[in-house]
């Protein structure tokens, strides 16, 4: 019976049903990594020195190994390109996939589409730990502040984990609810200490409301283990998150080593989401409007849906960085800013859908 439920939900019933179902989503999974690629080049060439795509292509191909490219492109264009932009563009896209796959996650395994990656104190931990960094004096500041931001995040999860555990089992319920407490406890001791932060407290805010201003290529280097290994795990279980949606019972009747699956899963987005936070600060709702809407697009099946996500998730989070510091240029507006812009109308229509779904 739940076989037959999982088979109802996943893939067509004809044989050729099942297979356009594969091939159009394999073909929506090229179509969004190659948006992905386009995003990348176009957005590394707008800014307020604008750089043609020609010259762009010219400059990425004359790092290539065997290709020799006559420069016809000055030395600070070169700069502009490999020392600012790029760096920003791949960092950013790279945030919106670990927070784009955490959401799907969560919203997986808490069966419900409002989980974002935040839910069990993540950014509470993550804001405690930066704000801590920021009222070390002195130059270790640069250091202090993504190192305690990540060391805060899995902490703050870490402890929610051990006070919701019950046995050797996890319920969803209380482990949302020991978040939430946990969460308010954290977030009253970050007021104080921002309160308390004097001259510091604009540099406080500017990280809250997210930002990839002064990336480096050090930091990319920094979370691209954590993130690249961690989405790759998360992947894996994709089967095993898709026979969850049934029931735990039934899924545990199926084979499934529900408790073992949770913890997996959770330690896995619970690390992307850590290092993604740790040198952008808070960025809302990404990993609540696109896991939601490749579902609404393309359905709940986790074995495409993580994988349109990731890509989907590190396309709109370029995009928005680049209106971030284009808008209103040489003004930046913090990302946080403009994907709670974008996401807020979102997360209401859900809440309206799902109103209407109970009534």
């Amino acid at each position: 019976m739940a076989v037959e439920l999982l088979k109802e939900i996943t893939i067509p019933k004809t044989a050729t049903g099942y297979t356009l179902h594969w091939r159009s989503r394999l073909y929506a999974i090229a179509g969004l990594a190659l948006l992905l690629v386009v995003a990348i080049a176009a957005t590394s060439a707008i800014g307020s020195t604008h750089i043609p795509l020609t010259v762009l292509g010219h400059m990425l191909l004359a790092k290539l190994p065997f290709i020799e490219v006559e420069p016809t492109w000055s030395s600070s264009m070169e700069t502009i390109i490999f020392h600012i932009r790029l760096p920003r563009v791949l960092l950013a896209g790279l945030v919106g996939a670990a927070l784009a796959v955490a959401g799907a996650t969560y919203q997986g395994l808490f069966r419900n589409p409002l989980a974002d990656p935040y839910l069990i104190g993540v950014a509470q931990g993550a804001a405690l730990g930066a704000v801590i960094g920021f009222l070390i004096p002195g130059a270790w500041q640069a250091v202090s502040i993504p190192l305690l931001a990540f060391v805060g995040a899995l902490a703050a999860v870490a402890i929610v984990y051990s006070i919701a555990k019950v046995g050797k089992t996890l319920p969803m319920t209380t482990l949302i609810l020991a978040g939430v407490a946990l969460g308010a406890f954290l977030a009253s001791i970050t007021a104080y200490l921002m309160i308390a932060s004097g001259d510091k407290l604009h540099g406080i805010i500017s990280w809250l409301l997210g930002t990839f201003s002064l990336t480096s290529w050090g930091e990319v280097a920094t979370v691209v283990p954590y993130i690249f290994i961690g989405i790759v795990i998360i992947w894996l279980y994709a089967r095993p998150l898709n026979v969850m949606q049934l029931d735990e019972e039934q899924a545990q009747q199926l084979g499934i080593n529900v408790e073992r699956v949770k913890l997996i899963l959770l330690g896995a987005a619970t690390l992307i989401t850590a290092a993604a936070v740790s040198f952008c600060g808070i960025i809302g709702f990404v990993g609540i409007i696109i896991p939601h809407a490749v579902r609404l697009v393309w359905g709940p099946d986790h074995r495409f849906l993580l994988p349109l996500a990731t890509f989907a998730g590190a396309s709109f989070l370029i995009l928005a960085d680049t209106a971030a510091r284009t808008v209103l240029a040489p003004t930046e507006i913090p990302v946080g800013v403009i994907t709670a812009f974008l996401g807020a109308p979102f997360f209401l229509y859900l809440l309206r859908q799902k109103k209407r779904a109970i009534f």
